[in-house]
């Protein structure tokens, strides 16, 4: 129901007056339910959901907001330089994971990209200042500050991968990476492949910490000596797994089988191994992680490990509003998955 302002026919949008009439109850009530359904009866809450779909009413967000103290919105912040951001596909498949479910709420997202320090202290103080109700923090690396300034502010804030080096208890949702890296070197074994090299992912991230564990774990079960010059570690770009690549055919020239902690670095590994005449799976099988859009891409397609980004998305969401609402941080990881293809 709209209502005609009597000037040339144009329709004012409904009001919660509107709403009250249509559903047959007070402002209060209708106010109570648009804040939460909190002492509303079932019935009424059904009423005034059912007017305001009848209405069209729109919440206007700002009036609410100075009511409630909220913002109604969340912040996706990714500590990385903006390139990586438009390189790496997996920030873009959980941007757009948390954005549906948000969506789901009627939460908009807002992105945050701070690959600096001054870009950090800069979102960090608009943050702290109320701007969003909550952040999911993406990539963050040891010493990054971010997170416990958050934390220590009291903003609600969940990470995407283990943290480390916080103080604080914080949320987070995260594939398991050990185990995810356990059952790739597993796999190449499998195939008979013994000088096996792995590039891990950067030393300060949790990934990259426990990517490399999980290598190292399965080759002593297996009774092979851990071999240094069989380990580099890259930044998760496709340029730092060709350079990585490139030092392993150099350190260890007898390297049958390669781990490349990411899809994306797998991928310039492959260019590595293809200019250095090696070719891949014959003489050198290659495995990845992700399984992102680049281990498709990849030439011959990558054998990878699985991230299950849709579930990592929809938990950081709903651990991220759980907080919002007054419940204490939680911790959720998730399994991952082998995926054969040609590489291997």
């Amino acid at each position: 129901m709209t209502m005609s302002n009597g000037a040339g026919g144009r329709r004012k949008p409904p009001t919660i007056h509107d709403v009250a009439r249509e559903a047959g109850v007070s402002r209060g009530t209708v106010s109570r339910v648009l804040n939460g359904g909190h002492y509303v009866s079932p019935a009424a809450a059904e009423a005034v959901n059912a007017a305001i779909r009848r209405t069209g009413y729109v919440v206007n967000r700002h009036a609410r907001s100075l009511i409630t103290g909220r913002s109604d919105s969340v912040g996706f912040l990714l500590t990385e330089p903006q390139e990586r951001f438009f390189e790496d596909p997996n920030f873009n498949v959980l941007l757009s994971g948390c954005t549906q479910a948000l969506a789901a709420h009627d939460i908009p997202l807002l992105l945050m990209l701070a690959g600096t320090k001054d870009e950090r202290r800069r979102i960090a103080r608009y943050i702290t200042a109320g701007h969003v109700d909550g952040v999911l923090l993406v990539s963050s690396h040891s010493g990054d500050p971010v997170a416990e300034e958050l934390r220590e502010a009291g903003v609600p804030l969940v990470q995407c991968g283990k943290p480390m080096g916080l103080r604080s208890k914080v949320s987070y949702v995260a594939a398991d990476d050990r185990d995810g890296a356990r059952d790739m070197v597993r796999h190449l074994l499998s195939l008979g492949r013994r000088r096996i090299g792995v590039v891990s992912g950067p030393l300060d991230t949790p990934g990259g910490v426990d990517r490399l564990a999980g290598y190292k774990e399965v080759l002593t079960e297996a009774g092979i000596e851990v071999d240094e010059r069989l380990i580099v570690s890259g930044d998760y770009s496709r340029a730092s797994g060709k350079a990585g690549a490139e030092r392993l055919l150099a350190q260890a020239p007898d390297m049958d089988a390669v781990f490349v902690a990411s899809d994306l670095m797998a991928q310039g590994a492959l260019t590595a191994l293809h200019q250095a005449g090696r070719r891949v799976p014959e003489d050198v099988s290659v495995g990845g992680f992700d399984d992102s859009v680049a281990a498709t891409e990849a030439t011959p397609a990558l054998t990878t490990i699985r991230q299950p980004y849709d579930r990592i998305s929809a938990e950081m969401v709903r651990v991220l509003l759980a907080q919002i609402g007054g419940e204490d941080p939680a911790a959720v990881i998730l399994p991952t998955e082998l995926v054969k293809r040609e590489s291997t």
